[in-house]
């Protein structure tokens, strides 16, 4: 049509009908948006809040960290270890302090202290978590706990983001490492594409789905796992159907153990739990620890990862790869054992004596 000109056989609805189109478009994309936003996380101390009972620090971004001690006093102990608890759990999740026996908890003059990390419990949620912040958190934690130059870290399961992340960022702390069942990411970027995808792939069809969305659209990981179209993640679920034969067994035997603080753990919403654990822990690294230098070359301290080979959350055969890749790791597997291996009798005292005397327990 010319400039200046008109059409005479345009309808004079068409106009109106064009935006209402645009209307009704723009309400879907609104709606669509907030169905994805994840809910604000309940405020600690606040009129509708949890309450804050558990001692805290303040961090230097104005978060808190909740904090648990267990053993030894501060100041009596000789040897002081920093745990880091899993997904759906929080510092009173401390099996290495629960089940180390009295006699080397007094023999190796042992303090544990564990924290709820961000989100969890009655820590502060942080939003930009990553494993950095996370270390960062665990060395400002034993700084104002006055732990000393060096201290040791036991990271369980989902906890091994924070692990390893203190292992690149502040090596110059530890004294000791351990990792038990260490989640890990099937992107780091050194493990050759075929053992990671058969690790990938052994997961239920619903995780697969899950942890690609965490790592591919981390935006959408809180409608994901709260939509009731089809299943998402196992974990967040608590779908213990998943768990190995000898985890449920385990299972049946501590019952309701821990009811008491059951409550308490997601008592902050979902999302800044069990779904920034799956964004950090499944997301884009800024490193991969498969490419980590030994930090006790001197053999003045040491680094222990212990797994389970019939472990259904988290692949045997990529810690198996691991251990391969990074020779100075003391790696230690547990035929027929699960994810929830550190809770067989004894398995506690090996890990802890291992860690801090480079001797296992004879049994």
């Amino acid at each position: 049509m010319a400039p200046g000109s008109t059409d005479s056989t345009r309808s004079p609805s068409s106009g109106v009908l064009q935006k209402l189109l645009l209307v009704f478009s723009i309400g879907i994309a609104v709606t669509t948006y907030q169905a994805i936003q994840p809910p604000p996380p309940k405020l600690l101390g606040s009129p509708d809040g949890p309450y804050i009972t558990a001692p805290r620090i303040k961090l230097r971004d104005g978060r808190h960290l909740a904090y648990k001690e267990y053993g030894l006093p501060r100041n009596e102990a000789t040897r002081k270890i920093v745990v880091v608890h899993g997904s759906d759990s929080c510092r009173h999740d401390n099996a290495f302090a629960a089940l180390l026996s009295p006699d080397l908890k007094e023999g190796l003059g042992v303090y544990m202290v564990s924290f709820d990390r961000p989100g969890y419990g009655e820590s502060d949620p942080n939003p930009n978590r990553t494993p950095k912040s996370l270390a960062l958190d665990i060395e400002e934690l034993a700084d104002q706990l006055s732990l000393g130059s060096k201290f040791y870290v036991i990271g369980y399961s989902m906890g091994g983001q924070a692990t390893w992340a203190c292992l690149k960022y502040i090596p110059h702390r530890l004294a000791g490492v351990t990792l038990v069942a260490p989640v890990v990411n099937y992107w780091w970027k050194n493990f050759p594409e075929d053992i990671s995808n058969e690790a990938y792939y052994q997961q239920p069809r619903n995780d697969q789905w899950a942890v690609r969305v965490a790592h591919y659209a981390p935006w959408l990981t809180h409608w994901w796992n709260t939509q009731k179209w089809f299943p998402g993640s196992s974990v967040v679920t608590r779908n213990l159907g998943i768990l190995s034969k000898s985890d449920k067994e385990i299972m049946l035997k501590i019952g309701a153990a821990r009811r008491s603080h059951e409550a308490e753990i997601r008592q902050q919403g979902t999302h800044e739990t069990l779904h920034r654990d799956m964004i950090v822990g499944f997301g884009k690294w800024e490193f991969d620890p498969m490419e980590l230098e030994n930090l006790f070359p001197n053999n003045e301290g040491s680094v222990h990862l212990w797994q389970g080979d019939d472990d259904v959350l988290v692949p045997v055969t990529l810690q198996r790869y691991i251990a391969k890749k990074l020779p100075w790791i003391h790696y230690h597997e547990i035929p027929g054992a699960g994810h929830l291996f550190p809770l067989f009798p004894g398995m506690v005292n090996n890990i802890v004596k291992t860690l801090l005397t480079n001797d296992e327990v004879k049994n």
